[in-house]
């Protein structure tokens, strides 16, 4: 399996995933050609995807979707809450399935779980994603850690997660009081030393590569984000576990994941 994150902040949000000659987005809330120059960037033609997953209604992540979909045929994928909050941006697409939070579906090869995060949208998801080979985990945009995130990145060998913001670099920066606890809130985004507790407990021989995605550009820094993540790898699987960053003005690493089922890479 590979994936890249094309691009992630409050600017837009794309993600890449393929398997066996198959690819989807999850998300896009980049232009047209945007999307296209950045895929293009990695190396791949935007006529090779098959369809776009929606993880909430939040505009940087929606607001590119509905033009890519009707350019390139795409079927959207979402659930009822994101689709209500979501019908008029998105207008008239080619197809429409609607998912269900907490029950899985298939798309083509790919195996998918819509997972309830905590964020201030109507019914917010990330995903887990099984090729039969691999697992990756996409988690962003949650304000916190609950037992049931928890539960379903377990044991997967690939890991978007988000590590938002410094405390320090919110409290004293431009943002107003109020924006600032909604950051901070349940309902939010995580900070970075939330971020390092997730992914010190989900550490595992099989974790191949964490991404840290959604870094504020005004209330972090990337090596903020990445040193404080970094830390909890010196734990004996460092060697194990690749860390990347996203990036929010373009793609950031083609990640490639090992097929952990013996049958050589996918």
């Amino acid at each position: 399996m590979q994936f890249c994150v094309l691009g992630s902040g409050s600017k837009g949000n794309a993600t890449y995933v393929a398997s066996q000659g198959r690819a989807f987005l999850i998300d896009n809330g980049f232009s047209g050609v945007e999307i296209e120059r950045r895929l293009a960037a990695i190396g791949v033609e935007t006529s090779s995807l098959t369809a776009i997953l929606l993880t909430h209604a939040h505009s940087d992540h929606i607001k590119g979707a509905a033009v890519l979909a009707r350019k390139y045929k795409l079927p959207i994928y979402a659930n009822k809450g994101t689709l209500d909050v979501a019908a008029k941006s998105l207008g008239a697409v080619p197809a429409i399935h609607e998912f269900h939070t907490g029950i899985s579906f298939d798309l083509h090869h790919f195996h998918i779980h819509p997972f309830a995060i905590c964020h201030d949208c109507a019914d917010p998801v990330g995903f887990v994603i099984e090729n039969g080979f691999c697992t990756l985990g996409y988690c962003t945009d949650t304000g916190m850690v609950s037992r049931l995130i928890q539960h379903r990145l377990a044991g997967c060998n690939g890991l978007i997660i988000e590590c938002n913001h410094d405390p320090a670099m919110l409290k004293n920066g431009p943002y107003p009081l109020y924006l600032q606890q909604r950051v901070r809130s349940n309902q939010g985004h995580l900070a970075n030393e939330e971020a390092a507790r997730f992914v010190a407990d989900l550490l595992h021989d099989g974790l191949q590569h964490v991404v840290l995605a959604h870094i504020s550009e005004t209330n972090n820094h990337p090596a903020l984000a990445y040193d404080t993540i970094s830390a909890v790898l010196k734990s004996g699987k460092e060697a194990l576990t690749g860390i990347s960053l996203a990036w929010q003005d373009r793609a950031g690493e083609l990640i490639t994941l090992k097929d952990c089922i013996g049958h050589g890479e996918d």
